[in-house]
């Protein structure tokens, strides 16, 4: 007990230092005054300032549509890779492949960013894709480094999957792509799903790359937030980071609802 009780207070303190200035954003995104240093009152005026707000909800709706087509991509890419890594054994340039999976795991951003342009610039030199730099050139810029992240996820649930049941069905006379889509898909979906949601939030919540590899009319929510954070702090963007912060909220809870095991009645 008094070992707990020591351990409560620097507990307490990391998550007030964790939460507590979410907790603030919150309460100032209901403030009625437009200083977002004084609270003078609740209002939702902020909230209808943001839906007015053209800029920031464009900008919310296309890193929205970016961040599920990286994130399709990312998981089509990862899975095929995860697999790679995990069944298929010692191949030749196992080791170069797997480098190059893991490196954007720990690339500094601006070195991907740069790179990535640089391939982009060339690209379009050669094959003249992509004509200039977008939304589809941000996507593929998200693709890339998400799917590291992806196969990562994929390849540790495949170590700990139980072959015996493949090897079952395929004893009982199912095709491998039988065994692949009614045995293998169904365990790993959890892993899948996993991976995409993870591909989809680092796209979503991507700044430095999209920066390199984007163009005029192509400005992600993050690029745009840091452009009018430069030029001070206004209540519809707390209002717009407290929207975010309940819509992970809600899909913590619902997936803790699911993954929650039922207790019998």
């Amino acid at each position: 007990m008094r070992r707990a009780s020591k351990l409560a207070v620097p507990l307490g303190l990391g998550f007030a230092f964790l939460y507590l200035p979410i907790l603030l954003m919150v309460l100032f995104s209901f403030n009625d005054s437009r200083l977002v240093t004084s609270f003078t009152g609740f209002s939702a005026r902020w909230y209808v300032a943001l839906w007015e707000n053209e800029a920031l909800m464009g900008a919310a709706v296309l890193s929205f549509r970016i961040a599920a087509v990286s994130a399709t991509m990312a998981t089509v890419l990862g899975v095929v890779a995860g697999f790679a890594l995990a069944r298929m054994g010692r191949f030749r340039g196992r080791a170069a492949f797997a480098g190059a999976m893991a490196a954007p795991l720990v690339m500094p951003e601006v070195i991907t960013g740069l790179s990535l342009l640089l391939m982009f610039v060339a690209m379009e030199q050669a094959f003249g894709f992509p004509a200039g730099r977008g939304a589809d050139t941000v996507a593929i810029a998200h693709a890339t480094f998400g799917a590291a992240y992806v196969a990562v996820v994929v390849q540790a649930r495949l170590a700990d999957f139980d072959t015996s049941l493949e090897e079952a069905a395929m004893d009982l006379g199912a095709r491998p792509w039988k065994v692949f889509f009614l045995i293998t898909l169904p365990v790993i979906a959890p892993a899948i799903a996993a991976g995409w949601l993870l591909a989809f939030t680092l796209s979503l919540d991507d700044l430095v790359i999209a920066s390199f590899v984007s163009g005029p009319g192509a400005s992600t929510l993050p690029m745009v937030i840091f452009s009018a954070v430069r030029l001070g702090l206004t209540p519809d963007l707390y209002a717009l980071a407290t929207l975010l912060v309940a819509v992970v909220a809600i899909g913590i809870a619902i997936a803790t609802w699911v993954v929650m095991p039922r207790r019998p009645r």
